[in-house]
């Protein structure tokens, strides 16, 4: 293969491979793109019946492309060429159909009109999402085609009137780009100064530098006329040459009359011609990809050091890529468990960022003991509770038959415990909404462990895991924070009520207070005093304790040995199981490979142009 043929193959692989890149989403797609501008290739542009199709075909040397009347390319042609060996089996791929060859042209035309179709309906409608095709063939030259819509003038039945208009502004979207190659068809049997294809070339690449003009329909002039004045230049001067072209005949077409064979009637049509036979050399459809395949060459030379940093820049990306994906995962039991294990602590980490303010969420454990847990000691019912009505009734029946003496010490006893009780909700809301925040955080730092989201089933059987565990500690820290409740209310502060009959002795002899205040209101209220006293220096006390036995039995657990359960059983796991248990995301494995096959193709490009002799 020569050094031309190399390059524009090259530039054909790495375009190909862009084009897979961008559709499959993997890094920033901008760079993709900025890279696929860099690259050149051909726009085929011209009006509708122009010859475009035509030309196209005798290019690739095979029938393929769909026919009929009015617009018949509706949405943009990527052709990709890529030359074989001398006597090796043509066939074409599609980028949406992958992995199907096909060896028969009329089921390629089929597909595009097919996808077509499946885009745009069965309408007159246009689309600019483009169609991908690869022809390999011993019978081309390397080179990237853009056939696109052809321009028109009018809206036809079935379209709307902003046709016009759209598929012109589908055709700028690629010329304009400075990179792109504009191959203009022009009908030799139209005035040429009435031609959409260098209407256009010329308000995109005033200066001509790289539109080629292509005449078709030399063969449908008028007799007596010929097309030496465009053809040489004279009626209309581009930079590059005027190349005609001699399409196949509606008979030819119809009778299915070989691409090969048209190519010599081409060139015998030139060779015998007496107006056009001085420029035999110079006409045809052969002789056009070659001129072009010429043009890229000396255009990819002269891209050569903006493609190489490009190329080296997608290159960094990529790897950082496959590194953010992650390496396909070892068969070896003892890699696997490792890989577990790196995980756990990847996860480990970010949960105790959380925990430790490295990251937000932690503080909302803080939240619950120092707003939500006073607010709901405050909003406990001792109001109800002690008030003279129920005190009355408590003290009463908890003296029975037999009056007290001097303080009422049952009464106390059980208006006390009775109030106590109130703060066992407390308690456990406390437990509760601490066992919520250590969930939440379980769950945020699993989504935020990038290493996790390869493994759907893994995170599962670690959330699983985790939840389990905080569950455990939920139970623990339960019980001890209503074991402290419990503990108030087993032992009443002997202190407390030492002060009680030496209150009695101020208001007179102990006899005389018993008479007079045992029913009085007075007497009941300072009962209610003194028991609101204690549960207030209670109260003090467990908004202190319940916060020290959450966080021992929860945060502090949660923070020591949260998976300290699930190691064990992953220890006792056997290589399919650990396996299964890092069964990939499909489209996260799906996507791995399309990277590395994007990664050792642009490895090989860069590889390749290093090695290209760039001797003329």
């Amino acid at each position: 293969m020569t050094t031309m043929e190399s390059l524009i193959g090259l530039v054909n692989r790495i375009q190909m491979a862009c084009t897979v890149l961008g559709d499959y989403g993997g890094a920033d797609n901008s760079t993709f793109s900025s890279l696929w501008e860099a690259l050149p290739s051909v726009a085929v542009v011209g009006g509708q019946s122009s010859g475009k199709s035509s030309v196209l075909e005798s290019i690739v040397g095979r029938d393929f492309l769909p026919r009929g009347s009015g617009i018949v390319t509706r949405r943009p042609l990527v052709l990709q060429l890529h030359k074989l060996e001398s006597g090796a089996q043509e066939y074409a791929e599609f980028l949406h159909l992958p992995r199907r060859k096909f060896t028969d042209f009329a089921l390629v035309r089929q597909e595009i009109q097919d996808e077509t179709d499946r885009v745009t309906g069965k309408t007159k409608q246009i689309s600019p999402i483009p169609i991908h095709l690869s022809i390999y063939s011993p019978y081309v030259v390397n080179l990237t085609l853009i056939d696109l819509p052809g321009l028109t003038k009018v809206a036809v039945e079935g379209q709307p009137e902003s046709i016009v208009q759209e598929i012109e502004s589908m055709v700028r979207s690629y010329v304009e780009k400075p990179n792109c190659i504009i191959l203009a068809i022009s009908p030799a049997n139209q005035d040429i100064a009435t031609s959409d294809a260098i209407k256009l070339a010329r308000e995109v690449d005033p200066t001509g530098e790289r539109t080629f003009g292509v005449l078709t329909k030399l063969d449908l002039m008028d007799k007596g006329t010929n097309a030496l004045d465009v053809l040489e230049g004279r009626s209309y001067r581009l930079q590059h040459p005027w190349v005609g072209i001699v399409n196949r005949s509606q008979a030819d077409i119809n009778r299915n009359v070989d691409m090969i064979v048209a190519r010599r009637k081409e060139r015998e049509y030139f060779a015998t011609s007496s107006d056009y036979r001085h420029l035999s050399n110079k006409m045809g459809s052969e002789y056009l990809a070659k001129l072009l395949s010429q043009h890229l060459e000396s255009v990819i030379r002269a891209r050569i050091p903006s493609i190489t940093s490009l190329i080296n820049k997608t290159i960094e990306e990529l790897e950082s890529e496959m590194d953010h994906l992650g390496r396909p995962i070892a068969l070896d039991a003892g890699a696997q468990l490792y890989t577990i294990l790196e995980l756990c602590r990847a996860f480990e980490r970010i949960f105790k960022e959380h925990l430790d303010g490295g990251r937000p969420g932690g503080d909302r454990i803080y939240n619950v003991f120092d707003n939500q847990l006073p607010a709901a000691l405050r909003k406990l019912p001792f109001d109800r509770h002690l008030s003279l009505q129920n005190v009355r009734k408590v003290v009463s029946e908890a003296d029975g038959y037999q009056p007290h003496l001097i303080a009422p010490e049952q009464g106390y006893r059980r208006l006390i415990e009775g109030a106590l009780g109130y703060f066992r909700g407390p308690a456990e809301a406390s437990v509760d909404a601490v066992n919520f925040v250590l969930k939440e955080l379980v769950r945020k730092s699993i989504a935020e462990t990038q290493e996790l989201k390869r493994f759907p089933t893994f995170q599962a059987e670690l959330a699983a895991a985790a939840n389990e565990a905080l569950e455990r500690f939920r139970e623990e820290s339960k019980k001890t924070t209503l074991r402290l409740v419990d503990m108030e209310s087993s032992y009443l502060t002997v202190d407390f009520f030492r002060r009680l009959p030496q209150e009695v002795e101020k208001s007179g002899t102990p006899a005389a207070a018993s008479n007079i205040d045992r029913y009085a209101e007075g007497h009941f209220r300072r009962i209610a005093s003194n028991v609101s006293s204690y549960i207030g220096l209670v109260a003090d006390t467990l908004r202190n304790t319940i916060p020290k036995a959450v966080v021992y039995c929860q945060v502090r657990q949660a923070k020591q040995s949260l998976l300290n359960h699930f190691y064990t059983q992953i220890g006792k796991k056997e290589g399919k199981q650990l396996l299964q248990m890092l069964d990939e995301d499909p489209a996260l494995m799906e996507r791995r490979q399309q990277c590395a096959k994007r990664l050792e193709l642009y490895k090989a490009a860069r590889d390749e142009i290093d090695s290209v002799s760039w001797v003329r």
